[in-house]
């Protein structure tokens, strides 16, 4: 087997995220420990394994919302503990994260939920082209609905526009299909698959060894497993 604390991922070369030996704690024993992985552009991982084995720390660890206790995290090139408050603000805009529970402002309408990134970026906000970003997921229709009133798939579908309308070049997801049917995961599925042909880069966590099997019919993907703290390449099993 290959040894847990060498680079997995893509082979070297043009690294948009990259985690050397990385080990994290909450204050207890370790909760992943000589983590290594390598996210080239335009790649698709999945990263599955069981309830409470690390892949939502793991994701976070990617776009710098915590940092490793040991081992090195660089995110375009640049070491995690380098970067000031506003470097890292800049950086997380070129990486779209789509939460496991996703959380949207209750009193404003779909339309301005999915902009916000760019209010809060001071950037100039379009509404045609938050439309179109709409239609794309389709939600067209939905634009002035306030986000309690939205479907799990919805809000799961409305999470993934917010995350890419940055133009990100990494897209993390975290269980996004956990409370879909199967139906709704395909179409979630298949926008992310679009997204990769694209170029961007794709990391999704999830338990759902179907939604895998799914998009290895449709895309060329990498599927890592955290056991045992440890990270690993999946086997052929899945």
């Amino acid at each position: 087997m290959r040894n847990s604390a060498s680079p997995l991922g893509e082979p070297r070369g043009i690294c948009l995220i990259n985690l050397e030996n990385v080990a994290f704690n909450y204050g207890g024993g370790d909760l992943l420990s000589e983590v290594s992985l390598r996210l080239a552009p335009g790649s698709f991982h999945f990263l599955t394994g069981p309830s409470g084995a690390g892949k939502s720390t793991f994701l976070k660890l990617c776009y710098g919302d915590l940092l490793a206790t040991s081992g090195h995290v660089t995110l375009f090139d640049r070491n995690v503990r380098d970067l000031s408050r506003d470097e890292m603000a800049l950086t997380r805009r070129r990486i779209g994260v789509v939460h496991q529970d996703c959380q949207f402002l209750d009193h404003l309408p779909l339309l301005s939920n999915v902009g916000l990134p760019l209010t809060v970026a001071g950037k100039a906000v379009q509404d045609s082209d938050i439309k179109d970003l709409l239609t794309w997921v389709g939600l067209e229709k939905l634009t002035n609905a306030l986000p309690p009133s939205l479907s799990g798939g919805e809000r799961q579908r409305a999470a993934l526009a917010r995350a890419v309308i940055m133009g990100p070049d990494v897209i993390l997801a975290d269980e996004p299909t956990g409370n879909l049917d199967w139906d709704m995961s395909l179409r979630l599925l298949a926008l992310l698959v679009e997204l990769n042909r694209m170029g961007k880069t794709i990391l999704i966590a999830t338990h759902d060894l179907n939604l895998i099997r799914q998009a290895k019919s449709q895309v060329a993907t990498r599927v890592l497993r955290i056991a045992k703290r440890r990270l690993q390449l999946a086997g052929a099993d899945l």
